[in-house]
């Protein structure tokens, strides 16, 4: 679903992405983990065609991002924590106008809208102007505009940014849902309780170099740490990192 060869971006002589190769595989949610700056939403820009790569390339549900970019566009949903709605409209007109850019006839959009409500708990955000919605009634409506087309690929970007406690359970439970053959969720964050939650494997960017890739429990192996933020700390800044306190019996 997800294959990315020796990605790199630089900007002048500041270096985004420095040879990034990683694979991801149908039915996963693959977490992408790293601190600010780590180049987590310039890779998934790259992967999204929103941005070229300076060198390497990547295939995202079977199109190459080079040489298909259309096809790459057909197959995600992008999602990101900035994200904004046309303040004049409502989250029902906003819907319909996204499934109409995606050849769909208004039976078949309402009938997506219909699923993405009881999936996402829409409720009143539908038929209310998105001027007037709270940070938690945005994030859902723009979900479910990413989905709208029902894409293999679903690329979230700090989507639980600002989130609600409520707002947050609905999209980490959307998330689980999302895993089933022939389909791939990317999650980007930095917040270690979501990945331990959701995700199968994760990737840890730093600087623009992969650390490392794999279970949870194969990252916690490969680090001798007992939680996923140790082991974080234990590869980004491994001199920083105390000692863990043995509790003798």
């Amino acid at each position: 679903m997800l294959d990315i060869q020796n990605v790199t971006k630089s900007y002048r002589a500041y270096q985004a992405l420095r040879g990034v190769t990683l694979h991801a595989h149908s039915g996963e949610v693959f977490g992408l983990l790293g601190p600010n700056g780590a180049g987590k939403t310039t890779l998934l820009r790259i992967l999204a065609t929103l941005l070229e790569p300076t060198s390497g390339t990547a295939v995202v549900g079977g199109h190459d991002i080079h040489h298909d970019p259309e096809g790459v566009r057909r197959a995600v949903g992008v999602v990101n924590g900035g994200m904004g709605l046309p303040a004049r409209l409502t989250g029902r007109e906003v819907l319909r106008s996204f499934a109409t850019l995606y050849g769909m006839t208004r039976a078949q959009a309402d009938a997506r809208i219909a699923d993405l409500n009881d999936r996402l708990e829409l409720g009143r955000t539908l038929d209310v102007r998105a001027g007037e919605y709270s940070t938690g009634m945005k994030q859902k409506v723009v979900i479910a505009r990413a989905v709208i087309h029902d894409p293999p690929v679903l690329i979230l970007d700090e989507a639980a940014s600002g989130l609600d406690i409520f707002a947050r359970r609905t999209l980490l439970d959307f998330v689980h849902a999302t895993r089933a053959p022939g389909r791939l969720t990317v999650y980007s964050t930095h917040v270690m309780s979501e990945v331990e939650e959701v995700c199968d494997r994760v990737a840890i960017l730093h600087e623009g170099n992969l650390l490392n890739v794999g279970t949870i429990p194969d990252v916690l192996a490969r680090t001798g740490a007992s939680s996923l933020e140790r082991a974080f700390f234990a590869l980004v800044r491994p001199d920083a990192v105390r000692p863990e306190a043995s509790h003798a019996r």
